[in-house]
């Protein structure tokens, strides 16, 4: 499967996300909706369990073990080519990014690990459905998050499972360490995304914190993450940001923004 660059990564070690808030209330009652859909399968439990190396980077990257993050999506066009990651929250959603720009015509890869691979039993599920938030704003990145209906449902199994989303009363501080995942690129001037799913721990930070960095831009519908150079890149965008809650992990960030100082 090809892979490329959308881009390099801009300067800053942070990665921005879009947090289901309360002011984005018609988005966050759908998905809290669909959470509890995938409860009954065990959501935010992965059958392979994630090692992840404290902060080392998907910048400079560190490998995935293969299966431990279920839910990890690629999105495809119809060449193969991956554009942006996604969010299993049930058998017959995805969630992923707004600016990401889903159409019917791309695809839905689940329980992939090596992009460049033809022996892996993954799923190829086509889009049957594409709800972008409604009030998404391309300039400000509010409401940077899109609903995707798949054309049929995907098969639940050790390598494919959902992952859980987090409810307007999870309390996630600043400090409290978390987990992106892609195929970002793994160095801030390389020329293609990586064929292996990198993952990085990244702590959360403050609002206080993140608007050192970014200013007026962040809005109480986000959130950021990321120190010392470990964020995510352009081919991460529309994954997932997940952190451990009562043993399970849950979706409390999509990949909107990434900054890397090289």
């Amino acid at each position: 499967m090809q892979s490329q660059s959308r881009g390099s990564c801009i300067k800053d070690p942070l990665l921005c996300a879009s947090l289901h808030h309360a002011e984005n209330m018609n988005c966050l009652l759908i998905l809290s909706c669909l959470a509890f859909a995938g409860a009954a399968y065990g959501c935010g439990k992965p059958a392979i369990q994630p090692v992840v190396s404290g902060y080392a980077r998907i910048v400079n990257g560190e490998e995935a073990v293969p299966g431990s993050w279920p839910w990890q999506v690629s999105l495809q066009d119809y060449t193969g080519f991956h554009f942006c990651g996604g969010s299993l929250i049930n058998e017959n959603w995805v969630v992923t990014a707004a600016h990401c720009s889903v159409k019917t015509s791309h695809r839905v890869i689940l329980g992939e690990h090596d992009r460049s691979s033809n022996a892996e039993n993954i799923q190829t599920i086509k889009v049957g459905q594409v709800f972008k938030h409604p009030n998404y704003n391309g300039f400000t990145i509010n409401n940077d998050i899109t609903l995707i209906k798949l054309a049929t449902p995907a098969l639940l199994g050790t390598r494919v499972s959902p992952v859980c989303v987090a409810e307007t009363n999870d309390d996630f501080p600043g400090g409290m360490t978390c987990v992106t995942s892609g195929w970002g690129l793994t160095r801030y001037n390389a020329a293609d995304t990586p064929a292996l799913l990198q993952q990085a721990a990244l702590p959360l930070l403050t609002k206080a914190q993140c608007q050192k960095f970014w200013g007026s831009k962040i809005t109480d519908l986000m959130i950021c993450a990321g120190a010392d150079g470990a964020s995510s890149c352009m081919g991460d965008s529309g994954g997932p940001l997940v952190c451990e809650k009562a043993g399970a992990w849950t979706l409390v960030g999509i990949v909107s923004l990434q900054d890397y100082t090289g």
